[in-house]
């Protein structure tokens, strides 16, 4: 690539975030949403329900910027935590990042900077305009956005690429419902042939003696015809005719199972507790609290570690990063527990000194307290750790007994 094509494209993602028409996406994102959706996020309901449970728990969580473990605020976490883009709060723009990183692989949103290359918005892409690559003359990575107004190119500090699992040779990330095809694809038939055969009418089979003429026989299949068609009533069985039905094939255990085979490996493709689609065969959990260490352990931790990541990398300047900020979610929320667990966590902090009450209050959504409530505290029982031993209740007499 000749440095004044380079030059061009770092042009084009420098001014990205400027005003004005094809700068702005105004011609590129422009277009009216209707239609029917045909992808499998808007038709398995089984995948509209693991997508939504891992997109609305991301964007749930509580996201700060910090600065050596003290909660801070800076233009770009401002943007990033409550108003990514006009158009949108912190919660829709993580969600629908999110559900474009499940549904398709990926989750793409373009940086858009100032003249000052401040953050100005941060503005999701659909992840099937996007397409990376790299510069052969120095092995950058590049983002190709092919929009209305034209072609975009990005450099990777100024577009926020979430994804699954890739290869060595490969920038972009699996998607789970491809790899999930081969399953919904047996999902759908069985739902299929059972609605057939549950739409299918009851048959019988009608068989005549010997000695029945033919007359006899049209009346007795003129009469059950009737009584077919009105689904019902009284039916007189001649003399010489039997009445059998033809038995269906059609088993409701088969579909049940079915389902199980498919939220099983759904839920492992994704990388969910099945539980967490309401299949609870076979559970080992013995309480909801283990379940949730698992999903938080294995699933919500390397999803947002990627996150912060990107956010650290791409929304704080070096100089921020090596001052000691850094963003992070929280995950206290999914692992507080019932009300009895947090009150013996609580008091065991309390009373070794590892929380003020103040920490705990916040922890509660409580406002906190002035004075001796931002002390940490140590049983004795419980005096400020700073706390003269000898002015203790005992103090004296242990001091006492230490020097004879």
């Amino acid at each position: 690539m000749k440095w004044s094509t380079r030059a061009k494209m770092a042009m084009k993602a420098a001014v990205a975030g400027w005003k004005g028409q094809g700068f702005d996406f105004s011609s590129w994102f422009g277009r009216t949403f209707w239609g029917i959706d045909n992808s499998k996020l808007a038709t398995n309901e089984t995948i509209f329900s693991v997508i939504s449970r891992l997109a609305n728990t991301i964007s749930s969580l509580p996201l700060k910027l910090y600065h050596n473990y003290d909660s801070v605020i800076n233009p770009s976490a401002d943007v990033l935590i409550n108003m990514p883009n006009q158009n949108m709060s912190g919660f829709d723009f993580i969600n629908k990042v999110e559900v474009s990183r499940n549904e398709h692989g990926n989750g793409y949103a373009v940086i858009m900077r100032d003249i000052r290359m401040q953050v100005e918005a941060i503005i999701p892409i659909d992840s099937t305009y996007v397409t990376p690559f790299l510069n052969t003359d120095d092995d950058t990575l590049w983002y190709e956005v092919r929009g209305a107004g034209g072609t975009y190119y990005f450099h990777n500090m100024n577009m926020l690429h979430v994804k699954h699992i890739t290869g060595s040779s490969r920038w972009v990330g699996l998607s789970p419902i491809e790899v999930l095809k081969n399953t919904l694809q047996y999902d759908k038939a069985v739902q299929e042939f059972s609605l057939s055969e549950m739409e299918k009418k009851e048959s019988f089979k009608l068989s005549y003696s010997a000695n029945v003429d033919e007359k006899k026989k049209k009346e007795v299949t003129d009469n059950f015809r009737q009584f077919y068609k009105e689904n019902g009533g009284i039916l007189f069985q001649e003399p010489g005719v039997t009445i059998d039905e033809i038995q269906r094939k059609y088993v409701a255990s088969d579909t049940f199972m079915s389902e199980r085979i498919t939220r099983s490996r759904v839920a492992n493709v994704f990388n969910v507790p099945v539980s967490f689609l309401n299949d609870t065969e076979g559970q080992s959990y013995s309480s909801n609290e283990q379940m949730m260490i698992q999903f938080v352990n294995m699933t919500v931790l390397p999803i947002i570690r990627q996150y912060e990541h990107e956010f650290n990398r791409k929304l704080l300047t070096e100089q921020d990063r090596k001052a000691g900020y850094y963003f992070k979610f929280n995950l206290g929320g999914l692992l507080r527990g019932d009300t009895a667990a947090r009150t013996q966590f609580y008091q065991m902090m309390l009373r070794s000194g590892g929380m003020t009450p103040n920490e705990v209050r916040r922890l509660e959504d409580l406002p906190p307290k002035i004075g001796m409530a931002e002390e940490l505290w140590i049983s004795g029982d419980l005096y400020p750790i700073e706390h003269p031993i000898n002015e203790r209740k005992g103090g004296e007499k242990s001091e006492q007994t230490t020097k004879e």
